[in-house]
């Protein structure tokens, strides 16, 4: 989730270019894209840290074109919240002296000190309501304490978010109650952030009751501050799923909104990220319009989910047993996210909207979480090798501190797990060699696809790719690739991944032959089980007929 910055007093002649070169001298460089409009622009964050230190270097300090920039949370009169941050104590300042000076304008809810890397401290602090948090604003603004002078802004808010919630929780509870469902509101891993995910776990039916309840709730909590335009629904899908969800030339949309009502609007691929491995389907119209189109949108994105399921099962023929959400790469559910906010007294927020049911569909692996184990098939009893290429400059996050999380991974997957020694000084990859059975291989590869991607190693926009080796006895290469490269064909179509079965090689001291496979995670695991399939069942064909299975390979 991002922290919207309003970049305020900015000449007519700054692009968007001047804009990324100055925060890029500055070492806050952006990920994001620039959103310039006349005088003034907005840059995304992911993280308060980032937002608190470009506040700090830049707001008031830097000239750009002949005029100083102010640099500010992105908050909208119409959304001033409950929660203001205060920059700039002094380090040595005691609690009970902050806490006494802030109790002067209002009831505290909650103060949390923000870990930066200032030398002065930082805490962001709730009132009970925006007219306390409005007046704290207004006199504690330059307050000196010794040679310090606090500096004070709002944060984007979380107003959804605590009218969801209700007092002592009592919205939330009977929200869960009638609808039978589980809904988990992602405050703190977001902190700071302009919209916040709310998760709802259920039966379709009570999502969709769950969803409409909080919409209404959203609704009400708008109409009350003013907020002219209806409240969006947003939902979050896969890129893997949407494409069903529009259908051909759009049909499946247009329908939708026909029947329901509606307009909605696709977020473009240009914005997937490393913190949004989403597309945000957006969806406007009334309360009771929005919620006939979720149930019409999740059907469909459902569908599309249990389709892939279907076709992994059975064509995957993986791991007996295999409990997928124990790997602790896919997350579940459904969720909503409650508001952004716009800039400072300008214009609103671009067209960034309140409010989205997010179905945490997939995490930014493919294909999704809801796994059940797979079906039962043959068992592998022997042990595997296979050796997956990583980075050379990911070494270090794989095998941890002191070796630490090398070990723990060998021990969560139940597989040896080794990197072999660098080749030369300026390799670009560097092996992992990776002993154990299917299920082992599956985890630990799992893992480290997770990880890499965690680390950021792969630039927000990529999947995750890896090349993994697989060795198979030559006298079965031919099947692999199958006549005129039929079956590895079919295999890379099935799979996605890259087949590379090198013609030439000269077989090894088991007379075995090098397999590449290039492709994300779940590609890789497909390929792998289906040839490891192949070489099964050769060997059955060949103790049962000795002679004949010769005249079979492919030349």
């Amino acid at each position: 989730m991002m922290n919207k910055l309003y970049i305020g007093n900015l000449s007519p002649a700054v692009t968007a270019e001047d804009l990324r070169q100055l925060f890029g001298d500055r070492k806050l460089p952006l990920a994001g894209q620039v959103l310039l409009k006349s005088g003034y622009a907005f840059v995304d964050y992911p993280d308060q840290n980032w937002a608190i230190r470009a506040i700090e270097t830049l707001s008031g300090k830097v000239e750009l074109h002949g005029k100083i920039m102010e640099v500010d949370y992105s908050v909208s009169k119409k959304l001033r919240s409950r929660r203001i941050q205060i920059r700039n104590i002094p380090p040595h300042l005691q609690w009970e002296v902050l806490d006494g000076l802030l109790a002067q304008y209002g009831t505290v809810e909650n103060v949390e000190q923000v870990n930066t890397d200032t030398e002065t401290a930082v805490v962001n602090v709730t009132y009970a309501t925006r007219e306390e948090a409005k007046i704290a604003i207004e006199k504690l603004s330059g307050h000196q304490f010794e040679n310090y002078s606090f500096k004070i802004s709002y944060i984007p808010d979380e107003e959804f978010v605590g009218a969801i919630i209700g007092k002592e929780g009592l919205t939330i509870k009977n929200i869960t109650k009638q609808t039978q469902s589980r809904v988990d509101i992602h405050r703190k891993e977001n902190s700071g952030a302009a919209e916040k995910p709310v998760t709802i776990h259920a039966t379709p039916e009570g999502t969709s009751e769950a969803c409409r309840m909080i919409l209404e709730i959203m609704q009400k909590e708008a109409d009350e501050t003013k907020l002219a335009e209806e409240i969006p629904l947003k939902i979050l899908a896969h890129n893997g799923l949407v494409g069903r969800l529009i259908g051909k030339e759009g049909r499946n949309l247009k329908k939708i909104e026909h029947e329901t009502g509606t307009k909605i609007t696709i977020s473009s691929l240009q914005d997937l990220s490393i913190y949004n491995p989403e597309r945000t389907i957006t969806v406007k119209g009334t309360v009771e319009a929005c919620a006939s189109a979720e149930i019409e949108i999740m059907k469909k994105l459902r569908e599309a989910f249990e389709n892939d399921m279907l076709a992994v099962n059975q064509q995957a023929n993986l791991i007996p047993g295999l409990n997928l959400s124990a790997l602790g790469i896919f997350s579940t559910g459904l969720s909503v996210l409650p508001p952004p906010a716009g800039p400072r007294g300008a214009p609103p927020a671009p067209p960034y909207h309140p409010f989205a049911t997010h179905s945490g569909y997939f995490s930014s692996l493919y294909p999704p979480h809801q796994f059940s184990p797979f079906p039962h098939h043959h068992s592998y009893p022997e042990q595997e090798i296979v050796n997956l290429f990583i980075p050379t400059q990911a070494v270090g996050a794989i095998i941890g501190k002191k070796g630490a999380h090398i070990k723990q991974l060998a021990r969560f997957a139940g597989a040896s797990i080794k990197i072999a020694p660098a080749e030369g000084p300026d390799v670009s990859e560097r092996m992992v060699i990776i002993t154990g059975p299917p299920e082992a291989q599956f985890k630990a590869q799992g893992r480290i696809f997770g990880k890499l991607k965690e680390e950021n190693f792969f630039n927000p926009k990529e999947e995750v790719k890896l090349e993994a080796h697989i060795r198979v006895p030559s006298s079965t290469a031919g099947r692999v690739i199958g006549k005129g490269g039929k079956t590895v064909n079919e295999l890379q179509n099935l799979t996605s991944a890259e087949v590379i079965v090198p013609r030439d090689q000269t077989p090894d001291e088991n007379e075995e032959v090098i397999v590449r496979i290039i492709g994300h995670f779940f590609a890789s695991q497909t390929a792998q089980r289906k040839i490891r399939e192949i070489v099964q069942q050769v060997k059955q064909q060949e103790q049962k007929y000795p002679q004949g299975v010769a005249s079979q390979r492919s030349k």
